[in-house]
């Protein structure tokens, strides 16, 4: 199942982002402050591939405001990975629709995949199958992937710490 968003402009300049290691789960956490006035689903999206892997969205107030990868997928490793550049800077909202009146957890089954480069500073997170896409950055260290249905496709993770140790350990 897909994850339907919309894209919005976002007004400028893109908010920092920090990511943070939890040194005792290899918990990668990632957020920024969104304006949630707009009135849509506050709550999670959680994306579950049959290996195990999970990765959590925060959304407030209809808005993708962070991420979190609570069990990782197996990493491959690749020399040269990099974010694309050239994105359009924006907000990635989850439409009401999406989620029932009261639900704070919404679940997908899907498939993820992870790739980083060889000092994991910079992680490249697929939904699905790799297909078309669209580079949308909604903050400084954070690029989403939309496909050309309007659907979650991906996600860039730059410029990231050090991880406490070997991931997956």
């Amino acid at each position: 199942m897909a994850l339907e968003i919309h894209v919005v402009a976002r007004p400028e300049p893109l908010p920092t982002l920090h990511w943070q290691w939890d040194a005792e789960t290899d918990i990668l956490t990632g957020g920024i402050k969104v304006d949630s006035r707009g009135g849509g689903y506050t709550g999670t999206v959680e994306l579950n591939d049959e290996e195990g892997s999970i990765a959590m969205l925060d959304i407030s107030g209809g808005v993708l405001c962070g991420i979190d990868i609570v069990v990782w997928p197996e990493i491959t490793t690749l020399v040269g990975l990099a974010a694309p550049v050239e994105a359009r800077h924006g907000q990635v909202v989850v439409p009401s629709r999406t989620a029932k009146r009261g639900v704070a957890s919404i679940e997908f089954d899907t498939t993820l995949s992870v790739s980083a480069d060889p000092m994991e500073r910079t992680f490249h997170l697929r939904i699905g199958t790799r297909r078309p896409v669209e580079p949308i950055r909604i903050a400084d260290r954070f690029v989403v992937e939309v496909d050309g249905a309007q659907r979650l496709a991906g996600f860039w993770l730059e410029d990231v710490p050090p991880p406490p140790g070997p991931l997956g350990a």
